[in-house]
């Protein structure tokens, strides 16, 4: 895939794109327990842009806000340790998806917090 050309992306090439670029340019992976920390850390700078975006925070002279760009630092990391655990997340999501419809198929709908008439944010 070339990655330069703008398109669509499924959960495999995603998969198969971090693997290769982990074992060309990043050496080799680093350990499941190194890559769930570097998780935590992506997923509190997606708390930290969200904060200053939808909260109350401002952000710091010159700080970037680019949730866009700290949601594929997420992304990336998950898929890397799909990848190290064998997991084959467009599976996994669907697997996912099937156990919240099955589960939650009346639960939000009678969730009187949820039918207060206000709109979603963004």
């Amino acid at each position: 895939m070339d990655i330069t050309t703008p398109g669509t992306l499924s959960l495999d090439e995603l998969q198969h794109i971090v693997h290769e670029w982990i074992t060309t340019h990043g050496v080799r992976y680093f350990s499941p327990l190194t890559n769930m920390a570097i998780l935590a850390e992506e997923t509190g700078e997606v708390a930290r842009v969200i904060a200053r975006i939808d909260g109350e925070q401002s952000a710091k002279p010159g700080e970037t806000l680019d949730l866009a760009d700290e949601l594929a630092d997420v992304i990336w990391v998950v898929a890397a340790l799909a990848n190290q655990h064998d997991i084959n997340l467009r599976e996994a999501v669907m697997n996912n998806l099937r156990k919240k419809t099955i589960r939650d198929k009346e639960r939000h709908r009678n969730n009187p917090k949820l039918s207060d008439g206000r709109a979603p944010q963004h």
